[in-house]
């Protein structure tokens, strides 16, 4: 696993220089399943400080390009602040180091039914953007899926029974998907309540682009399904309800689309039970959540019954 820089550890004189700073304080924040955040303060602006601790360099250029590219063709989201010589990354005892403008609002979560139509315009707009923008033209594909090489590995993780069920399931989704030839376009791949800043106006911005890639946009809809219109544990109609209410408002779905979206909400919490299992089973095995995996299957028995609610 990354080891996870510590404020005790940032040298914030070259932190300051590097970014022509007066006298910055920092603080750290909570969060940040993947990397080091800290909230840095000057007398007149706020900023996070993010370490990438896993990242390397191109993968961190990556990242920051992306994040401003999509800042500046107006996805609510933070802008990145260039280094002195104009750089989008600078580095940390080998590590490299981002720096945003910061977002004053809070995380929610759940995020409130109200807001979760304008979740789904902000997904809708991201859907709509040219994948031949500029900043854009460099987005891998596919990437939120689960790749050839980790599906060859189910078949051998130690809970068959999982195993089964997942394998089973996957068939199910290859096969509905293999007719489907909708456009791929840029997407999140990890909506989440916890991605998301609820500004002190209301509005809402999106944060961690990571997982950003070329995809079938109805499967990000789906993932952004599993991480926003859960209720205990189940696909809740009403909060699915008014996130696809407001993606349509944007970009409408056709009556193919809709019947497909249940499957692409399934095909997303497979993705995420797949991940849980590996990563606290296998790569890091983790008593504390061992079990994390098994409420992807409760998930996934609750969508039909959701969409029958709906009609």
């Amino acid at each position: 696993m990354a080891k996870y820089t510590t404020l005790e550890q940032i040298d914030l004189p070259a932190v300051a220089d590097n970014y022509g700073l007066d006298d910055p304080q920092l603080a750290p924040l909570s969060g940040g399943a993947a990397n080091s955040s800290f909230r840095l303060s000057t007398a007149s602006t706020e900023f996070v400080l993010t370490i990438l601790d896993n990242h390397d360099t191109a993968s961190a250029e990556s990242l920051a390009a992306h994040t401003q590219a999509l800042f500046l063709l107006g996805v609510p989201t933070s802008a990145v602040v260039p280094a002195t010589d104009g750089s989008l990354i600078t580095h940390f005892d080998g590590r490299p180091v981002i720096l945003k403008v910061w977002t004053e609002g809070r995380v929610e979560q759940p995020l409130p039914v109200k807001l979760l139509p304008e979740a789904g315009r902000i997904l809708a707009q991201l859907h709509a953007l040219s994948t031949q923008s500029p900043g854009l033209t460099d987005i891998p594909v596919g990437t939120r899926r689960l790749s050839a090489d980790h599906e060859a590995l189910i078949p051998e993780l130690p809970d068959r029974e999982f195993a089964a069920w997942l394998t089973d399931r996957l068939s199910r989704i290859h096969r509905a998907e293999a007719t489907s030839h909708r456009p791929r376009t840029v997407t999140h791949g990890d909506l989440f309540d916890d991605n998301i800043i609820v500004r002190t106006d209301g509005s809402l911005t999106v944060l961690d682009w990571e997982t950003i890639s070329l995809d079938d946009p109805l499967l990000d809809l789906g993932m952004t399904a599993v991480g926003l219109a859960q209720e205990d544990g189940e696909l809740a109609p009403e909060r699915v309800k008014a996130l696809v209410a407001g993606y349509e408002q944007i970009a409408p779905l056709s009556e193919e689309d809709v019947a497909a979206l249940p499957g692409e909400i399934t095909h997303a919490a497979l993705i995420i039970a797949f991940h849980r299992y590996y990563r606290h089973h296998v790569r890091f095995p983790d008593p504390s959540q061992a079990t994390y995996h098994l409420e992807m299957i409760r998930f996934v028995e609750s969508v039909e019954g959701a969409f029958q609610v709906l009609g």
